[in-house]
């Protein structure tokens, strides 16, 4: 067995440590078994009631097609971090060959063009002019306007946005943060976020770079600056988000409000009560989204009153015949081959959206579920005598003034209870029912009796607040859980002879596709950590021989409650009133730092000051800083930063030091298990290959 935790994933080639341990596994036979197999915990719950929840998220119940980006990707694109970006060839140790060579940003636009990855905004134009443009052409269908777009994007006339990312026309420009601190600790490469995001003064000084080696983006010589128009923070802290958003929506806390929560670290489904109401003006999260929803409705009766037809690009998915769409990694965009929506590049989708009936929508749960059943992780189900069930509860229905009844979400609970009523999780007859259809699907008979033990378990939001359940062994993870068995991945696999999946059904050393062939990644391999020379993290800053370069690492915070309230007052207490720098005693001894000492940590990207912790645990050449830090508090002015008239800059915090590093490889898709979903496949937003200048600060101001 391996357990670790989120800090590999912070690695450049993170994906090669996971293939090494995971390798061992397969040679040893560990995997699918109890105590064995990789297990890898990190903050990211795991989303156990999936195919419920996953439908209500993204309204699928009412036949949308939702638009779910890849963070990673739109955050490098988007805040210009890519501008700053030399040529990843020169850090990522790679065969000489043409995919090889590539900027990353232009792997990012073959990514979007291909259907790898998901990019929004979509294309230089209104996806409603884009509609438009086509019917004038004299398009009817859906598949005479799809042939319209491809057409234009095949001869130039309309362009992906991600292309062009500093044309005003493909800005982003209403960000709503929720669930996250995504300007402060949540994100990369913070103090570009000020810069490309915000518009505000920021503590880098990097050099834009990427202008001579980029052939697929435009790199505009005036790089954008201030994209976001509006920034609302939905949030219950005054944490670095807030601070910078130019609304705050205060939501409710865990303690004041009804949810629920599951987590990889254990198979049970625990609720969260309010123990108070919402304090003053705070709402639930569900309620804001409510409140917002009803507002766009409103507004849209004067301003959007008539059905409006949308263009969704959609990418290549997991779990589905797309997998098999792309054997060889061709691009339409040079001439490899045709432009062929959901084969050689993403699908293009039409909706039909009325903005008056997006509140009547949010608090009602669509007949799509009753119609189309559910499903996720390739699994599938039909679900309709559950849905009449949910309409028989007459208190619990929503009527629209058409006479239309639907099974209401109007409130929290109502939410929570038809997700537990519709997850093979935690409705037996759903967990019974799914397992019956993969038997058949799969050709072994025996799967079909796994449902059996869980045929009379039914789940609401009260029987959780007695106490929390153990939800269901369900085809739609790969762990058996009956008689009490813990959850261990793959044991469905194992038992009862499911393919993996793959390509091929079987577990994989090799990996066939050409991205990987391309990078040396087929088989598994050792890859050095990217050289600070070559990553971008020190060409500008100038060591004047008082300071001494170190590999900055950032773990969970010491005095911190998780990644929250490390400014409370007794975290405060408890800590040495200043966020730490972990430095080794050597390191230490040759900067003439003693703990405590107040130190700046920086490099080309931002500055960060804090107080050393010296400590003989910590290796020579690396120091530690911890994530989740706020420089909304006790945050001293830097020496090393200054403003157009020289004045010292005020220090950041953890992420001022880094920038988003995007490995290519993995972007690709199109084949095999190479296919997005969301949440589940795309590149990572590493951290722990920066370096920085430590040094002895001389004089602390505030």
């Amino acid at each position: 067995m391996v357990i670790v935790g989120a800090g590999i994933n912070h690695w450049f080639h993170g994906n090669l440590m996971y293939r090494a341990s995971i390798m061992a596994q397969m040679l040893t036979g560990c995997n699918g078994k109890n105590g064995g197999g990789m297990n890898h915990y990190v903050g990211q719950e795991k989303l156990a009631p999936m195919d419920s929840w996953s439908t209500i998220m993204s309204s699928k119940d009412w036949g949308t097609a939702p638009r779910l980006q890849q963070g990673p990707i739109w955050h490098y694109i988007n805040s210009s971090q890519w501008r700053y970006d030399g040529n990843q060839k020169f850090y990522n140790s790679s065969p000489d060959n043409e995919l090889a060579n590539m900027h990353t940003a232009d792997w990012a636009v073959k990514a979007v063009r291909n259907g790898w990855m998901p990019y929004y905004p979509q294309y230089n134009k209104s996806n409603f002019d884009i509609v438009k443009d086509a019917q004038k052409a004299g398009c009817k269908t859906d598949a005479e306007m799809s042939k319209h777009i491809v057409k234009q994007l095949k001869s130039g006339d309309l362009k992906h946005a991600v292309v062009e990312p500093d044309e005003e026309v493909n800005f982003p420009r209403v960000w709503f943060i929720w669930k996250g601190n995504a300007i402060g600790t949540s994100a990369k490469g913070h103090e570009y976020f000020l810069d490309h995001y915000l518009g505000t003064h920021s503590n880098k000084i990097a050099d834009e770079v990427a202008g001579d080696i980029v052939k697929d983006i435009e790199f505009k010589k005036e790089g954008a600056r201030g994209k976001m128009d509006l920034v609302i923070d939905i949030n219950f802290r005054m944490d670095t988000s807030a601070l910078y958003s130019d609304i705050v929506l205060p939501t409710a806390s865990w303690y004041e409000k009804a949810d629920i929560n599951s987590t990889d670290m254990h198979s049970f489904i625990h609720p969260l009560s309010a123990a108070i109401p919402p304090v003053w003006e705070s709402k639930t999260d569900w309620q804001i989204f409510r409140e917002l929803a009803k507002k766009v409705s409103v507004m849209s009766e004067k301003y959007l009153p008539e059905v409006m037809k949308d263009v969704v690009n959609v990418p290549l998915s997991h779990d589905s015949k797309d997998e098999i769409s792309q054997t060889h990694l061709q691009d339409w965009s040079k001439g490899d081959c045709e432009p062929v929506p959901g084969k050689t590049m993403h699908k293009i989708v039409f909706k039909d959206r009325d903005y008056t009936k997006i509140y009547d929508k949010f608090i009602s749960l669509g007949k799509g579920v009753s119609e189309n059943g559910l499903g996720a992780h390739g699994n599938h189900y039909m679900c309709e005598d559950v849905y009449e069930e949910m309409l028989g509860k007459r208190q619990h229905i929503s009527k629209w003034k058409d006479g239309t009844e639907y099974p209401s979400l109007n409130d929290d609970v109502e939410a929570i209870n038809a997700i537990l009523s519709l997850s093979t999780l935690t409705n037996g007859k759903l967990t019974k029912r799914c397992y019956q259809n993969m038997a058949e699907k799969i050709g072994v008979p025996e799967i079909a009796k796994l449902g059996d033990p869980y045929e009379d378990i039914k789940m609401e939001y009260l029987d959780l607040q007695a106490q929390p359940r153990r939800y269901n062994s369900s085809p739609l993870w790969s762990g058996l859980m009956h008689e009490g068995r813990t959850y261990a991945a793959y044991t469905y696999n194992i038992d009862m002879f499911v393919p993996w999946r793959t390509l091929t059904g079987r577990q994989h050393f090799y990996l066939d596709h050409d991205a990987y062939l391309a990078f040396g990644e087929h088989l598994t391999t050792y890859k050095p950590s990217p050289t600070p020379e070559t990553y971008g993290d020190l060409r500008v800053t100038v060591n004047d021989g008082k300071a001494k370069m170190l590999n900055c690492l950032t773990p969970h915070g010491k005095w911190h409650i998780h990644s929250t309230y490390g400014d409370t007052l007794r975290m405060l207490t408890l800590s040495r009133g200043a966020e730490p720098c972990w430095i080794s005693e050597t390191d230490a001894a040759e900067l003439g730092i003693k703990d405590n000492d107040p130190v700046e940590v920086y490099n080309d990207h931002g500055t960060y000051v804090a107080k050393a912790c010296v400590s003989s645990r910590i290796p020579k050449g690396v120091c530690i800083v911890y994530h989740a830090v706020e420089r909304t508090y006790n945050i001293p002015k830097s020496q090393e930063r200054r403003g157009p008239k020289g004045q010292p800059m005020r220090g950041g915090m953890n992420n001022s030091f880094t920038r988003v590093h995007l490995k290519p490889n993995l972007m690709c898709g199109g084949y095999g298990q190479f296919a997005y979903h969301f949440n589940y496949w795309g590149p990572v937003g590493v951290n722990r290959d920066t370096h920085v200048l430590v040094r002895k600060m001389e004089k602390v101001e505030y």
